[in-house]
């Protein structure tokens, strides 16, 4: 493991390690791969959502079951789910991933429906005016807003309230949000400050995170969240997130 004098030099090599990590040639076998071939921003906001949401296992096993999901709706999911009616979601009665079964499936459709037929962007969902974790936590809250709302399909939207790390969320916040010339994430979201995004959290982040020493809670939760995106933020408070390049890309590569 390198050794840094000071946060000068830990910057200067966490740098490094983006510039190479954050390139379109990364993202050939990522998930963020489904929302690039589309383009209607809609549709961009769906399938990055729904991916985002599938996002934990084995990347191609994510990247298939997002594939499989679409094809059910024509590969044009903003159109689907806008006028789809109800005898239209006999489709998806077979589809699952994971503990993702089809009384999820159901209400997630229910839902983006009921919010496209009157908002024009999932942006408007995600208020971040006073904190991300007031942001995350309404979301959930309007999410589950519905009537008969399944108990089951809670556990697959998270929240700080829960002390959730909220990886998923946060990754699909991130892909939304941050904005470089690099053509990875899309930057299609402008309400939302990069600088208040929260670093997308999973095991691969947390090994480097905390070889690096920028980790030291020991608890996976969301003031691990707060803590390790603090600590990136001393090093780019305009845009922390985009060091989850090289905490991920190192922690999957075994670069560290």
């Amino acid at each position: 493991m390198p050794s840094f004098k000071n946060q000068k030099e830990l910057k200067a090599f966490l740098d490094i390690k983006v510039d190479q990590i954050n390139r379109p040639d990364f993202i050939l076998d990522d998930p963020i791969i489904i929302p690039k071939s589309y383009s209607l921003l809609q549709d961009i906001e769906i399938t990055a959502f729904w991916t985002a949401i599938f996002a934990w296992g084995q990347r191609v096993t994510i990247i298939n079951k997002a594939k499989e999901l679409f094809s059910l709706m024509d590969n044009a999911p903003y159109e689907f789910i806008c006028n789809h009616v109800e005898r239209d979601r006999e489709r998806f009665k077979d589809f699952k991933h994971r503990t993702f079964q089809y009384t999820d499936t159901l209400y997630f459709l229910e839902f983006l429906q009921w919010f496209y037929q009157n908002n024009k962007s999932l942006e408007e969902a995600f208020d971040f005016s006073t904190s991300a974790q007031e942001g995350l936590s309404k979301f959930h809250d309007l999410f589950f807003s519905l009537p008969y709302s399944p108990k089951r399909t809670r556990k697959h939207i998270a929240t700080p309230v829960r002390k959730s790390t909220c990886k998923r969320l946060n990754m699909f916040l991130r892909w939304m949000v941050r904005h470089d010339d690099r053509g990875v994430d899309f930057g299609i979201w402008r309400a939302i400050n990069p600088s208040q995004l929260m670093m997308p959290y999973d095991i691969h982040v947390e090994r480097v995170a905390r070889k690096l020493g920028l980790l030291k809670r020991k608890q996976r939760d969301w003031k691990a969240v707060e803590e390790l995106t603090d600590n990136l933020s001393k090093l780019d408070s305009s845009d922390p997130v985009k060091y989850d390049y090289a905490l991920y890309g190192m922690g999957v590569k075994q670069m560290l």
